[in-house]
């Protein structure tokens, strides 16, 4: 198995909520490392900056003010591209239609939808960025359709009693990290029309198991003796954060589940928190370290349903996938079953952390685990 990089998430003091699509300063990491790997210099105050006015401590807090993190979603092919076919390819959705772009950010999607032959298009955005995406706006000559509004969607008032469209990238590692998804349905409720249209309207959350040995080793074994002292304190940590990385399908041992589908265009906010049970069955003998967690997402109201999908057996995203590890190593042999159950919700001080529980049970000829649970924090 080759050597990963992870993205632990130990991120601390964000009390200030992010309004912008996808995650929060865990993609200021994300871009950090690749600059790392360029042989370019990590430093906030080297960062470019929106304004000449804003502090490092402006960007810990206002993450998505900062560009790279836009150029990393920007750039990521899959996500992108998706949108843009989704808008291109069913013009007859945004045709003479007011359109909601919900965490608009540089306001690609608003574009998209702009150049599409939307009427009106209004795109919210509460970080920084939403003063360049009104330049950008204007650069592009479509201020008469497109309006950015800067703000929170929970808080601005739109010029519009209803729109009939509402677009939004609002998905975040392990599909509900930072828990945007409320302000859609937010949105849903108080602007858009009866039968209205909502883009994406659907979300399916995955689960499997895979091998691990040599990361897992690196990653949380080593806390054990570091250069011969006990840090397992920190390993305990370690383990109840998930880590945002990229897993080799090779790696994979059983089979996979979904564990929730969600429907946007119905769902109530409370459905973020749910428990689900699962079955994962082994299809080869082998061990297991972890648990892998990834979504799909459906544009089911286009002409054709589009869809894309972050798991590991599929080009890479920036969303990666989520591997939640396992205290003991599981042996398990073909065709046996780890049955088990996952609970998911908002962490009640912070709701757009992520607690994390998952019971399992594994009957085995060479592993029993009559039941085991853990707990993970997702920050």
């Amino acid at each position: 198995m080759g050597r990963r990089k992870s993205k632990a998430f130990a991120q601390e003091n964000q009390s200030l909520v992010p309004c912008s699509s996808g995650t929060d300063s865990v993609r200021v990491e994300v871009e950090d490392e690749a600059m790392e790997e360029r042989g370019e210099s990590v430093s906030l105050d080297d960062s470019p900056l929106i304004g000449a006015d804003n502090t490092s401590a402006d960007y810990y807090f206002d993450s998505y003010s900062h560009f790279g993190i836009h150029e990393e979603m920007l750039k990521d092919v899959v996500r992108t591209k998706t949108y843009q076919n989704v808008i291109y390819q069913n013009k007859f959705l945004f045709k003479n239609k007011v359109v909601l772009d919900v965490g608009a950010g540089t306001g690609i999607l608003s574009l998209f939808c702009a150049k599409a032959g939307a009427k009106h298009v209004y795109a919210v955005e509460c970080s920084q960025m939403a003063d360049m995406a009104k330049e950008i706006v204007q650069t592009n000559g479509y201020s008469d359709v497109i309006t950015v509004l800067k703000g929170k969607v929970e808080e601005i008032e739109l010029p519009v009693a209803r729109v009939d469209v509402i677009i939004s990238e609002w998905m975040g590692y392990f599909l509900l990290f930072e828990n945007m998804l409320n302000t859609v349905l937010y949105a849903r409720d108080k602007w858009l029309i009866n039968n209205g249209v909502i883009l994406p309207d659907k979300a399916l959350l995955f689960l499997t198991a895979i091998e691990d040995a040599e990361y897992k080793e690196d990653k949380i074994e080593f806390w054990n003796d570091v250069y011969g002292f006990d840090m397992s304190c920190i390993r305990k940590q370690a383990m109840a954060e998930p880590l945002v990385d990229t897993v080799d399908p090779k790696q994979i041992v059983t089979s996979d589940i979904m564990i929730k589908m969600m429907d946007i265009s119905e769902m109530t906010s409370g459905d973020v928190s749910f428990t689900a049970p699962f079955k994962l069955v082994a299809e080869r003998n082998d061990f297991i370290h972890a648990f892998v967690a990834y979504f799909n997402v459906q544009f089911t109201q286009c002409h054709r349903e589009i869809s894309f999908s972050t798991g590991p057996r599929s080009k890479v995203t920036h969303w990666k996938q989520t591997v939640l590890y396992l205290d003991e190593v599981l042996t398990i042999c073909e065709d046996e079953v780890i049955y088990g159950n996952m609970t998911v919700e908002p962490n009640k001080k912070n709701p757009r952390d992520l607690e994390i529980t998952i019971d399992y049970t594994l009957n085995g000829k060479r592993c029993q685990v009559s039941s085991r649970t853990q707990h993970y924090k997702m920050r």
